[in-house]
């Protein structure tokens, strides 16, 4: 599996977790149902957002699934329907482009093997279209989006803005999101929808490059902020503007139920800039103050959080460490202690608007 949007269970809750996995299987399985086993390799964490999106638009279309060994053998209702179709034809299309980009410039197995990485191309890129066609939308505007970068990257120097590199990017998403609505019969989501997928490309193009930045350095290879000379902590406001945006944008949109949807598009996007560019500003607290975590009782009353460290032996050390992993604490209490060392560490902070007092103005998003 691979994506930007990497949700962690303990901040979705148990329903939308339950359904984010039913529409990551329910993709994975029209892969397999439409185009083969090989093409369930495609199955990416960012996909299933467009099946997620038409659901949200439309209504739950489940169905019960068999035992899987990705699911621990067990059976579970995965999504159906033409956002699940929808969402495995974009992953084709989109993933086609990218070994063919690899066969082209020698890079990795598909380089090293042409003709292979050539021939599954082809065919997920025709598969890919076929699908699209089936839904009524004419994929090849992604197509000839995607295939425009290489003459973008040709034209971009130092003085250039960012963002004429990662405008096919952002074109092609926007297509892929804005049918969302077309697919789901709300033809007034589709501007609003374009935006958000526009943006959303464009954090994922800019959050793809800060994370090659060091390796793309030492080969020499291309990257969009040595290129135009874009400062990473540009690429991060960039980053950050992109998100307010997709969040107005989505208040724009007519859902029947968009709590997955605000989930994965606005807290988890932002946790991956945080992951990618480092710790969001803290809230500012009163000097002197300590900051205690919240809630910080019940299970997490222990290990306490000490003014004076208070290091553990080795024994009391690894109970604490296996105590604090059953209930959760490394990544949802903030800030907790160490379990050998007592010293106050930063956990991973949902942020202000995120947790059981979400104060988003969207109206729907409980963050439990």
């Amino acid at each position: 599996m691979f994506g930007i949007i990497r949700p962690c269970r303990n901040r979705m809750g148990a329903e939308l977790r339950s359904a984010w996995l039913s529409h990551l299987c329910g993709m994975c399985l029209s892969l397999r149902d439409e185009h083969g086993h090989l093409s369930r390799l495609v199955t990416n964490y960012d996909g299933l957002m467009i099946s997620a999106a038409v659901e949200a638009q439309s209504g739950v279309s489940r169905r019960t699934a068999g035992p899987c060994a990705l699911r621990g053998m067990k059976s579970a209702d995965v999504a159906i329907g033409d956002g699940a179709r929808l969402a495995a034809s974009v992953s084709l299309v989109l993933a086609s482009l990218k070994i063919q980009d690899h066969v082209d410039d020698g890079d990795g197995l598909a380089g090293r093997l042409g003709w292979a990485g050539r021939a599954v191309a082809q065919r997920w890129a025709s598969k890919g279209l076929g699908t699209a066609s089936d839904l009524g939308f004419d994929a090849s505007v992604m197509v000839d989006a995607v295939r425009r970068q290489p003459e973008v990257e040709a034209g971009a120097g130092l003085g250039s803005s960012v963002l004429v590199v990662t405008e096919p990017t952002e074109t092609a998403t926007a297509f892929a999101v804005g049918q969302t609505a077309i697919i789901a019969g709300r033809p007034g989501n589709v501007e609003p929808l374009r935006e958000v997928g526009r943006l959303f490309g464009r954090v994922a193009h800019l959050i793809d490059a800060v994370e090659d930045l060091e390796e793309d350095r030492a080969s020499g290879a291309w990257n969009p902020l040595l290129a135009t000379g874009t400062p990473v902590e540009e690429a991060h406001r960039l980053c950050l503007d992109a998100v307010a945006g997709i969040r107005l944008a989505l208040g724009d949109v007519e859902f029947t139920d968009a709590r997955l949807v605000h989930k994965l598009l606005v807290h988890e996007l932002e946790e991956s800039i945080i992951r990618v560019f480092g710790k969001r500003k803290r809230h500012d607290y009163p000097p002197g103050k300590p900051r205690w975590s919240d809630p910080g009782s019940g299970l997490w009353s222990y290990p306490r959080l000490n003014w004076q460290r208070q290091p553990r032996g080795c024994f009391e050390g690894c109970g604490a460490f296996l105590y604090m992993c059953g209930t959760c604490q490394f990544c949802c209490r903030d800030p907790f202690p160490g379990p050998w060392s007592d010293k106050r560490r930063d956990g991973c902070d949902p942020g202000p608007d995120c947790g059981p007092n979400c104060d988003c103005d969207c109206n729907c998003c409980p963050c439990d």
